[in-house]
């Protein structure tokens, strides 16, 4: 079964994809991705996969038959990629050089727009799962691309926030939202030219960072050769200091926000960024999503973000003292 289901309560599309059940855990003497699996070339750097067990497809199957007058389906189109970062099958990103960041950042900017050209896709969502903690099942270094067929609540809403702000104000309200972060400074771990990596205001994760491109862009398409390479090597920097925390490959759910797809132009104020999402509260404890947050979307962080801002200051200080 692949199919989209409409929920009333919250006006979202859920995707239900019950093959994805048969989802194989990792063998231990074998992986997809490594080469000599058969299933990737002999020879690669980065490589785009196409998903064995997609949710959502460009050639879907009818929905089954449970729809009504009240209980809407849609058939689950869209498309559904694997991004591998490298060949190694043990690889961390901070492991691999600028270049090869840069060609990772070239591939996801060639896969969204070879996504946006398929004019039923509404939104292409780059993302990364890391480590168990957060439900991996393939350590191979890898993310994911879904291309949508809708736009997905939390981008509407925050569509529809950035709107809002730009009407009354005329400004873009993520620009506004870096420049005070900038201003109060406490919060920001590093900046360079191109990106800032800071703990936001209102994080509801302990050590959940954001990556704001300094100028004003909307989607990773937008973005110069120079500044791919920047945001190449911000990422690089952002993971090494997560690793360098704790003195572990720390998890995480890397998350990019571009602008929607084949659909109203929100480039004035819409803007390109990434957010992280690390399970981790201390060294050996997981902030669970519980009741409030799962169940009201009321989150609560038990950290106060300009004390963890400081202790990931300090992890991004050892961490660079390696590269030296």
């Amino acid at each position: 079964m692949a199919e989209l289901r409409w929920h009333p309560l919250t006006q979202d599309w859920v995707m239900i994809a019950s093959h994805r059940q048969a989802r194989p855990q990792m063998p231990k003497d074998w992986c997809p991705f490594c080469p000599g699996s058969g299933k990737v070339p002999e020879h690669y750097d980065v490589y785009k996969y196409d998903n064995d067990f997609p949710a959502l497809s460009q050639d879907p199957p009818a929905p089954d038959d449970v729809a009504n007058d009240f209980f809407k389906t849609a058939p689950a189109y869209g498309k559904c990629e694997v991004i591998l970062y490298s060949p190694g099958h043990t690889t961390t990103v901070p492991e691999l050089s600028d270049d090869h960041m840069e060609k990772l950042v070239d591939l996801w900017c060639e896969r969204f727009d070879a996504l946006r050209q398929d004019e039923q896709i509404k939104y292409v969502f780059i993302f990364e799962n890391r480590g168990e903690a957060v439900g991996v099942t393939m350590p191979h270094p890898h993310g994911q691309i879904y291309g949508y067929s809708f736009v997905p609540k939390k981008i509407e809403l925050e569509l529809a926030s950035a709107k809002d702000y730009f009407e009354e104000k005329g400004r873009c309200l993520f620009c506004d939202m870096l420049k005070a972060e900038l201003d109060f400074q406490k919060r920001v771990i590093f900046s360079n030219e191109h990106f800032t990596v800071f703990l936001p205001f209102f994080t509801e994760y302990p050590y959940g960072v954001y990556i704001f491109a300094n100028s004003h862009k909307s989607n990773l398409n937008e973005l110069t050769q120079e500044e791919r390479r920047a945001l190449a090597v911000t990422i690089k920097h952002t993971v090494g200091m997560l690793d360098s925390l704790f003195d572990y490959k720390f998890p995480y759910m890397m998350c990019m926000h571009n602008a929607p797809v084949n659909g109203p132009d929100v480039h004035d104020s819409y803007h390109f960024h990434i957010e992280f999402f690390p399970p981790m509260r201390s060294a050996d404890k997981i902030k669970y999503n519980a009741s409030s947050e799962t169940g009201v979307w009321a989150h609560c962080n038990p950290t106060c973000p300009e004390q963890t801002a400081q202790e990931l200051r300090e992890a991004y200080g050892r961490y660079m003292k390696t590269l030296a």
